[in-house]
């Protein structure tokens, strides 16, 4: 398979991302549900309708251009968005530290599944090849942006930094006085982020988790193959 267009970037990635965005933060108020906090499912929040979670910026034009110009400028397509907060009530969780930490891990767990998910697709396409090109090449293809997406939110979501769910994990293990210090740095968290991103350094920490992530995965090889070999 040949290396893709931008084109042909934007085609198969716009799905996968959709659904990796949404569905992670639909895990989280799923999560928070089942222990004690209602908030997110009261407001409609605990369903797979992208457009109860899309922010039309961080959702759809963000993780699109970073996608485009890290091809472009690193080889690979890195991917960075945000969708509408789930919101939490930690007052309602049964047990509010630890609970706190299980809805956070809730989020990067749905994104494994879906790469999961996403490399079976692959293998189904290769499968009706011979058959069917006109429906196995855009399933090969997609499948293998959703690999590569919904690996690359779950390593940088669990990144051990606020407000990322790595940060919320890490405060929930930490004693109440770390984690109080730790919370100060929220505020600053994403410009922080942007400035790991910018800099490579957030690329030079991740892209190890992930190559090793998807060499796990169903669906490695074609991967590899059209995000990475050059």
């Amino acid at each position: 398979m040949e290396s893709l267009t931008t084109v042909q970037i934007l085609a198969v990635l716009a799905l996968p991302v959709l659904f990796a965005i949404t569905v992670h933060e639909a895990a989280h108020g799923w999560m928070a549900n089942r222990l004690g906090d209602s908030t997110a499912r009261r407001l409609g929040r605990v369903t797979l309708n992208p457009l109860r979670h899309i922010d039309p910026l961080g959702t759809v034009v963000v993780p699109l251009v970073v996608a485009i110009l890290s091809q472009r400028l690193l080889g690979v397509p890195l991917l960075f968005g945000w969708a509408k907060p789930v919101p939490i009530d930690g007052r309602n969780l049964h047990h509010p530290r630890r609970d706190m930490a299980l809805v956070a891990i809730a989020g990067p767990a749905a994104n494994l599944v879906m790469a999961i998910l996403w490399g079976l697709a692959i293998h189904v396409g290769i499968g009706l090849w011979d058959h069917s090109q006109w429906v196995a090449l855009p399933l090969v293809y997609m499948g293998a942006a959703g690999v590569l997406i919904n690996v690359i939110l779950m390593a940088l979501n669990l990144f051990p930094l606020l407000p990322l769910d790595g940060g919320r994990v890490l405060s929930s293990l930490l004693p109440p006085a770390w984690s109080a210090k730790l919370s100060r740095i929220e505020p600053y968290g994403l410009v922080l982020l942007l400035l790991l991103l910018v800099t490579g350094v957030l690329a030079a920490i991740l892209m190890p988790v992930i190559q090793w992530t998807i060499a796990l995965l169903p669906g490695a090889e074609v991967v590899r193959e059209l995000f990475f070999v050059r």
